[in-house]
Formats: C-alpha cells, sequence, structure tokens
C-alpha cells in the first residue's frame, strides 16, 4: 500500500523537476525528501528515479507511478470536500492573489466572509498570476485570483476550473498636466513596466509596438504603486490597470487606449475541490466584492 504523503512528493518532483524545488516549496529538507522518496521505491518495487548529472530524473515507471499520484491526490480532495459538507467546521483555505486584487478586491471579500463564515480562516499570498496558477495545480494554493489581457488568452491546465469575477479597465498613465494626449505621443519617454515575462508587460510592449516604436523600459518593478509614484514624479509613464485606484484619487494623468481595452479578472480551484465548502465562500465573497471594489 502506497503512502499518500510520499505520492505527494513523487508528484510534486514531476512537476518542479528537482529534489531542491520541492523541499523549498513543502519546506523540507532534500535529504528528507530523498529519503522518503527512497522508501516509496521500496514499496513501488522498481526504480523511479534515476541520476542525471547532479540531478535526478523520473523513470518509466516513475512517470507512471506520478500520475497515479496525481489521480490519488485529486481522490483525497474530492473526499475531504465530501466530509467537510457535512462537518460544521471549515479547512483553512489558501489564496493566491496578485497585487491589485490585494488591494482592490480581498479587503471587502473578507468583510463579507467575516460576517458569512466567522470561523474560516483564510490565508493570503501574493503571488504573479503565472506563479499562483501553477502553486494551484501543486497544490500549494487552494485558489487563485488571475488576470488575462486581451488578446492573450492563458492556457488551460488540466483539473483547473476558472470563474470570471469581472473586467478591469487598462489605461496610459502619465504625470499631472503631462501634454500628452496618447500612446504616439510617448514615444520617447521612459517607461516603467513589470518583469519580463509577465503578461501585463508582453500586453503593454505591444501596444507600443503597434503604435510604431520601441518602449524605454529603464524601471522594471513588479509592484504597481512604485510605478504610479515614478509617474507622479513625472519620471517615467506606465500602463496600470484601473483597480489600483480603488479607494484612492490617482495621483497623475489617465488616458483611454483605443477602444478602451480592459483585462479579465478570474478565480481559479481544482476541479477535485469544487465540493469543499470553505473554497466556495471565499469564491462567492469575492464575487460579491468586485462590483463594490471596481473602477469608478
Amino acid at each position: 500500500m502506497f503512502e499518500l504523503r510520499r505520492l505527494r512528493l513523487l508528484h510534486e518532483l514531476a512537476l518542479r523537476g528537482t529534489l531542491a524545488a520541492v523541499a523549498e516549496a513543502l519546506s523540507y529538507s532534500p535529504s528528507t525528501i530523498s529519503q522518503q522518496l527512497a522508501q516509496l521505491e521500496k514499496e513501488a518495487g522498481v526504480a523511479l528515479l534515476a541520476p542525471e548529472g547532479r540531478r535526478v530524473r523520473l523513470t518509466e515507471h516513475g512517470r507512471v507511478l506520478a500520475a497515479h499520484a496525481a489521480r490519488a491526490l485529486d481522490l483525497d480532495e474530492q473526499a475531504r470536500g465530501e466530509l467537510e459538507s457535512l462537518h460544521p467546521g471549515l479547512a483553512p483555505v489558501r489564496v493566491a492573489v496578485m497585487q491589485t486584487a490585494a488591494l482592490a478586491i480581498v479587503p471587502a471579500a473578507l468583510g463579507i466572509l467575516g460576517e458569512r463564515a466567522p470561523l474560516l480562516r483564510v490565508e493570503l499570498v501574493e503571488l504573479a498570476p503565472e506563479v499562483g496558477l501553477f502553486e494551484l495545480t501543486a497544490r500549494g494554493v487552494d485558489l487563485v485570483i488571475a488576470e488575462q489581457y486581451p488578446g492573450h488568452t492563458r492556457a488551460h491546465a488540466d483539473g483547473l476550473e476558472r470563474e470570471t469575477l469581472g473586467t478591469d479597465p487598462i489605461r496610459l498613465a502619465v504625470a499631472s498636466g503631462d501634454p500628452a494626449r496618447s500612446l504616439e505621443h510617448l514615444r520617447d519617454r521612459a517607461w516603467v513596466m513589470e518583469p519580463g515575462g509577465t503578461a501585463s508587460r508582453l500586453w503593454a510592449v505591444q501596444q507600443c509596438r503597434a503604435a510604431g516604436f520601441e518602449p524605454d523600459v529603464r524601471y522594471e518593478l513588479a509592484d504597481l504603486s512604485a510605478h504610479a509614484r515614478l509617474v507622479a514624479a513625472g519620471q517615467a509613464v506606465a500602463v496600470l490597470p484601473d483597480l489600483l485606484w480603488v479607494g484612492t484619487s490617482p495621483a497623475v494623468s489617465l488616458l483611454d487606449f483605443p477602444g478602451r481595452p480592459a483585462r479579465e479578472i478570474f478565480t481559479a480551484q481544482r476541479t477535485a475541490s469544487r465540493g469543499r465548502a470553505g473554497i466556495l465562500e471565499v469564491r462567492r465573497a469575492l464575487r460579491d466584492a468586485f462590483p463594490a471594489a471596481g473602477p469608478r
């Protein structure tokens, strides 16, 4: 009989690629991971790992068992969801949020949950959508608030399901009093953008290229509040979502793109966790909080 905890380690290794990455994600030492996987090999009676330089790789038997491990973990989660639906208590819900959601949606949602499910423990971790969706697959979190930019759909991973919360307008931000009135007027300016590889960076660069120029990205920062401060100080221009301004008055001038594009804000969870009452409560609270938090 296989132990579920060891099966999860094999599943994590299949996703993350290295023992060190698994150890970091689960807060174990690499030696502990190795020992547990060695015990799993004994239980399986076949080699699951093979050395590859300084690392290890899954053997064919290892890949087969890792696929079964993923299904076993899904069944375990489904069983826990059914038990939770019958029990008055709710298991904690760990949510990965992007910065604008943490600022504009989550506080109102937590207030709603305080009234509807005061005993529910919600844990938050700020992660870029790309990282958050991976951690959802890897069971590092239970729920993700993510984004999707116009014309740039995110890949749909097996075993995950999404629900749209709403849309969030995207606009150009320039210093107050700046004479610029459109993107074409910003070709010679310094830009602040999110790090390379993010959906927001890709979308912003493509808008500039469509306008006939390559942006001079002098400042690369993940914190959108820092973007806003650089813009307000007249040191850069930026592409920013309206959710950043919820509850505040922008200290910058905002210019519309043609067609007034908006990004889609959505939540995602594992299909296997759809029966978990706590996750359902959090998603419902986020839905109800979004209109109240939406751009004005």
